[in-house]
């Protein structure tokens, strides 16, 4: 079935690439994939010897599957290859199309993001805004930190209307810096790979 968009001639947006860290890639946001996910995790924890955390970590995978519903994320980026090059990490970016506010604009949005959240241009380059937040989680009888990168980049033929949205997001335990060279380093990595979006024509 056409969507209202095609129904009307409008063209689609345009789909992007993004260069990824070593065995990661890009996943959709349906209920193969988290039935796969689940499985690779039970897998990791028992061989782990940590059975303890699964239903605890299965339901927080569960809620970020339903928050990524919720917030309209059509695709996400994780570690999936089994290979010893792998960057196995806590960590994930999960890709979503953000609009203004009713009556707004994308230049609305961006100077509440500057004035509100501290974003600033990604690497110098305007036309990607970048802003950092934490928030602390209870897993299990622990918590952690799960500090998140939000990028935003103008989708092409849109007039400034639409903007795609990338979330990396990373856990760390309590008791690390947000000045550790782990955190430091994973935050350039996310830098790194989102500063290589292109776009890609929109199918007819």
């Amino acid at each position: 079935m056409n969507s209202l968009r095609e129904s009307l001639g409008v063209m689609p947006d345009p789909d992007f690439d993004m260069k990824l860290p070593p065995g990661w890639s890009r996943r959709e946001v349906d209920d193969q994939t988290f039935d796969t996910m689940v499985s690779g995790l039970k897998r990791r924890l028992m061989q782990e010897h940590r059975p303890e955390l699964y239903a605890e970590t299965r339901r927080m995978l569960k809620r970020s599957f339903d928050d990524m519903r919720q917030n309209g994320a059509f695709a996400f980026f994780v570690a999936t290859d089994q290979d010893p090059s792998t960057l196995w990490m806590p960590a994930s970016m999960v890709a979503s199309i953000r609009r203004p506010e009713p009556g707004s604009s994308l230049d609305d949005l961006a100077r509440n993001l500057i004035v509100n959240y501290g974003a600033t241009p990604l690497m110098g380059d305007v036309r990607t805004l970048r802003y950092e937040q934490e928030k602390h989680i209870k897993l299990g009888a622990d918590s952690i930190v799960s500090r998140t990168v939000t990028y935003l980049i103008p989708v092409p033929g849109t007039k400034r209307r639409r903007a795609l949205q990338i979330v990396a997001g990373l856990s760390t335990p309590l008791e690390m810096s947000g000045e550790d060279p782990y955190v430091v380093s994973t935050k350039f990595l996310f830098d790194s790979c989102v500063s290589t979006v292109t776009w890609q024509p929109p199918v007819q």
